[in-house]
């Protein structure tokens, strides 16, 4: 049975070993950052990192956590506070994706070489803070497509503009491409503009489906098949 002081130490071992793949992967690129390599820096073994960590994945997963913790804490503050536009929100969580994604090279070179198709923590963590915004969307009656269709055209639109950027010379990265790829999803997932409400099908039956799970005086399986016939309906082809 580990006490609170094994636990302790377990700990500071742990945040060592983070702290040692932090620096790493400033200072050498992601490349470096081996178990080997790593082992080294922090002054342990290797067979101490897989025991921590469970694989290089789970190293990476806990690096990727510690340089964006602050990062995403912050996304999560403005999607949990923010009451305006939730269009404007939107794209200030956008700019900021793609200004972190530039100034931490490495860290998305990290992300994308782990071994497992299962997502990073830290993606997860962002993932949640963008479906909060595009459930405000969707509340608002601002969406013409499905919130899982607009949240993975977000998704995937952000991260593919920061890895073109990156892939770019940094003398030669056309630092417009983020406004533009975002105002090509706005255009794709939007109904309207915030100042008037859409009424068409398809904006209604998004906005009633955000609604649904707090509807009284039904079931949970006449929810369930509401919510199947609302997604039907919303991804059949017209």
């Amino acid at each position: 049975m580990l006490t609170t002081q094994d636990t302790a130490s377990r700990d500071d071992v742990r945040a060592g070993i983070v702290a040692a793949a932090t620096r790493l992967l400033r200072e050498k690129g992601a490349n470096a950052v081996t178990t080997r390599a790593v082992a080294q820096a922090a002054g342990v073994q290797a067979p101490t990192i897989y025991r921590l960590f469970g694989d290089k994945d789970g190293l990476i997963d806990a690096v990727a956590e510690h340089v964006m913790a602050s990062y995403v804490s912050g996304k999560s503050i403005a999607a949990d506070a923010a009451t305006g536009d939730p269009v404007a929100d939107l794209r200030s969580g956008w700019r900021a994706h793609v200004e972190f994604g530039l100034t931490n090279p490495e860290l998305y070179a990290l992300i994308a070489t782990r071994g497992s198709g299962a997502p990073s923590p830290a993606t997860v963590a962002g993932l949640d803070v963008l479906r909060r915004r595009v459930r405000r969307l969707a509340a608002a009656g601002l969406l013409r497509v499905d919130e899982e269709r607009a949240l993975l055209m977000i998704h995937s639109a952000g991260n593919g503009t920061v890895l073109t950027l990156l892939g770019m010379p940094t003398d030669q990265r056309d630092l417009g491409l983020g406004e533009a790829m975002l105002e090509a999803v706005l255009t794709s997932i939007l109904a309207t503009t915030p100042a008037t409400p859409d009424t068409t099908t398809n904006a209604v039956a998004v906005t009633f489906a955000t609604v649904l799970p707090d509807l009284p005086g039904l079931t949970d399986a006449e929810r369930a098949l509401m919510a199947e016939w609302l997604h039907r309906s919303l991804t059949h082809p017209t």
